[in-house]
């Protein structure tokens, strides 16, 4: 199998783990109290989850058979057979997890001829298209997929160290595509941009246009990230949930502006 596709694999399997993982948790929380406000509320944010990842494996068809399983999860049976809509939101999880299951069994069980006719079905994320270093993107996206996890397992250290990263990483090779010469025509830093500190090349690339004011909301651990770490690479304070949240959220955006066909 061509090692960038059993990559591409790897990090679904691990992707769905995760989705699974947080279906499990719904589904007990609901057992115990049907209507409670926050697991209602935590598990439609899990299914909206569910159907992008279902998306992307089926390829944006709706015809395919991962699509059409995601589509029937929500829906109950009549007497008669006929589907009606009103399945309880318990059943709708445990469905969904039958499904995901099935995904990560077809990806487990792929071999290098079958992954190859699947993978128009399975497209690889193309989330960092829009970097210009090509041999970055993959390291990117697995790394995306680890601080995505990280965050469903409530390792938010992790979760923020590693969103903190990636955000530096796209926003220096946006700052390197454009040029030390008209950064400084800008008014940028006359040293090497690998010089430049993670606030000074946000600065710049804002002052640039490269990117709005998004990293206004940047808390001020993630700034700092490089700076708070011990020598193991992990955080020396605790990261919150919120600060490991809205750091996530502050990528997006910047993901966003350095690439406006999302």
């Amino acid at each position: 199998m061509d090692e960038s596709l059993r990559t591409q694999i790897e990090t679904y399997l691990t992707h769905l783990e995760g989705l699974k993982r947080r279906g499990r948790e719904l589904r007990d929380a609901l057992a115990a109290n049907a209507s409670d406000p926050s697991a209602i509320a935590a598990t439609r944010r899990w299914q909206e989850d569910c159907g992008v990842t279902i998306n992307q494996l089926s390829g944006g068809s709706k015809a395919h058979w991962l699509a059409r399983s995601f589509s029937g999860a929500f829906l109950m049976r009549a007497a008669d057979g006929q589907a009606v809509e009103g399945a309880e939101p318990a059943q709708i999880v445990e469905r969904l997890l039958g499904v995901l299951d099935q995904a990560a069994a077809t990806l487990s069980q792929m071999d290098g001829s079958s992954a190859a006719s699947a993978s128009s079905e399975a497209p690889a994320p193309r989330r960092f298209e829009f970097v210009h270093n090509a041999e970055l993107r993959p390291t990117l996206e697995r790394a995306y997929a680890d601080s995505r996890e990280a965050l469903e397992q409530a390792d938010y250290n992790s979760a923020l160290l590693t969103s903190s990263g990636i955000l530096e990483a796209i926003v220096t090779d946006a700052l390197e595509h454009k040029g030390l010469s008209a950064l400084i025509a800008s008014g940028a830093p006359a040293e090497k941009i690998s010089d430049w500190s993670f606030e000074t090349r946000l600065t710049v690339a804002e002052r640039a246009g490269l990117i709005r004011s998004g990293c206004a909301r940047l808390p001020a651990i993630a700034r700092a990230y490089r700076d708070r770490t011990d020598s193991e690479g992990s955080l020396k304070e605790k990261v919150t949930e919120r600060d490991a949240k809205t750091t996530g959220q502050v990528l997006h955006v910047v993901m966003r502006d350095l690439d406006p066909g999302r």
